[in-house]
This record gives structure tokens, sequence and C-alpha cells, in this order.
């Protein structure tokens, strides 16, 4: 299926150490840009994330946002290395024996490498908490995208029996126009006075009649519209090629108008650069 560029996703964790959220945003753009909006004791993820991005997508421009919380630190417990504590407080007082004077400084002991410790929280087992918390954002993010995808290509399905239908139309007025056209020149040519060449008028007339035909201009419609139908069933980023193929419907289409001798065709030439900027308009969201 074909993915839309455009999409969002937000997904929550929670644990003990607190809780934290990854936001996905994103929209057209011609090739892939990410920009990652992380909390400074998290910049390490930068480069794990931009991994993930660009092995699961492949254009548009992605912004990447994480917000966390931590819990509150007050709850976190002073702890005393008993057994360093007691060497500190021997020594110390060995040393006071032995100078004679001066009284113990306990504030200076704390200040003892290893004497005190508190419950950190452990960022990188955070981390990889949150790697896997941003996988399922991922995963939500290309179902959205999907989503919007299906959408798009349900447009583009109905714009294509559109342009279908008016083909049909132009194929069924053409006999009638180039009757016309050829009675149109044969009246004036008959208000012509004097002698007229049978042959060169014959030769002035299939001139005209291939100038006028449109049948290559339909039968390329037509294959257009088939592949157009093949690469939105192939899926896949399919984005630029569908770009493509509206390039040549227009082609067609100001061909098609270019040559119009008649309302009927002209409306339906109109009718489909509508459909045509229509589709070409949605395209532009396709990955």
């Amino acid at each position: 299926m074909i993915q839309s560029m455009t999409a969002y996703a937000r997904i929550e964790h929670k644990a003990d150490w607190g809780n934290a959220s990854w936001e996905i945003r994103s929209v057209n753009q011609r090739y892939l840009e990410t920009y990652l909006r992380l909390p400074d004791h998290f910049r390490s993820l930068e480069p794990v994330l931009r991994d993930k991005l660009r092995k699961r997508l492949n254009r548009g421009k992605v912004e990447v946002n994480l917000r966390n919380e931590f819990a509150d630190a007050s709850s976190n417990e002073i702890k005393l290395n008993q057994a360093l504590a007691s060497q500190l407080l021997d020594v110390a007082n060995e040393l006071k024996n032995q100078a004679g004077q001066g009284e113990l400084n306990l504030v200076e002991l704390m200040k003892w490498p290893g004497l005190l410790s508190s419950d950190e929280q452990d960022i990188e087992a955070i981390g990889k908490e949150l790697l896997s918390a941003f996988d399922s954002a991922i995963d939500q993010f290309i179902e959205a995208r999907s989503r919007e995808g299906d959408a798009i290509k349900t447009m583009l399905e109905t714009r294509l029996q559109g342009i279908e239908a008016q083909v049909a139309i132009v194929r069924e007025h053409m006999p009638q126009v180039m009757q016309w056209q050829r009675e149109k020149l044969q009246t004036r040519l008959d208000e012509i006075q004097g002698e007229l060449d049978p042959a060169r008028i014959e030769q002035e007339m299939v001139l005209l009649a291939q100038k006028q035909d449109v049948a290559e201009e339909m039968d390329r419609l037509d294959a257009h519209v088939a592949e157009t139908r093949r690469i939105l069933k192939k899926g896949g980023a399919q984005g630029r090629r569908l770009d493509f193929m509206m390039q040549e419907f227009n082609r067609e289409s100001n061909t098609l108008a270019s040559k119009s001798i008649s309302t009927e065709v002209t409306a339906a030439a109109v009718e489909l650069k509508v459909l045509i900027e229509q589709m070409r308009e949605q395209i532009q969201n396709v990955e």
C-alpha cells in the first residue's frame, strides 16, 4: 500500500523512575529530513533514533520530540558506607591521639569519596526503555501514514475513473466531429469559384484530419491510467513515480486541448486538467 508523508503519533511510557512521551509528526518533503528534540541527558540516543527512522521511512520532513519527568528525587535515600566510615573514624582518632590535639571535623570526613551515596537514575537503562517505546511510536506513526495513504489511493482511483469517462466521451464524439469538419470544409470549397484540383483537395482534407485526430492521445491516456493503477497496487514509496505520471497525463491533456475543434472535446479537455490537478495535489503527500 502507498503511504502518506503527513502523519502524527504519540506514545506515553510510565515507569518507576518517572514518565516520558514520544511525539512523531511529519509533512511532505522531497527527501527524508529528520529533526530531533531530546532532553540533554538523552542526547546519546540521537544516532540510534536517526538510524531507526532511515530504516523505516523514505521521504518526509519528520520531527521527533521526547519529553520526560523523573520521579521525585527527594525520595532517594542517602546511604553511608559503614565499613569505610569506621575505618576513617579509627584513623582520625589515631591521628588525634598521636598529635595530642585537634578535634574531629565530621563535615570534612563526609567529603571522603565513597563515604556517602544516593540512588541515582540509571540513564543507560532508561534509554533502553525509551528506545523500545520509540519503536512502538514508529509503528503507530506508520499505521497513521498507511491510513492516510489509503484515503489518497481511494481519491486517486476515483479520479482515474473520471479520466476514463472523459476519454470515452471524446472517443464517442470524434467521428461526428471529423464528419462535421469535413462537411464544413467541403461547403467552403463549393463556395469558391474556379477550378480546384480534386487530388489537392483530398490531400488537404487528409492532412487536416491527421492534425485533428486524437486517437493516439486517447490511447496514451488509457495506458497512463493502467500504469498508475499498477503503481498504486504495487505500493511502497511510489510518490516520485506517481508525480512523473502526472506530468505524462498533463502532456496528453494539453495536446488534446490544442487539437479540440468542438465544445464537447474542449469541455472534456478542461475536465481532464481538473482531474489531473486534483491528483497531482494529493500525490505531493505520497511517500
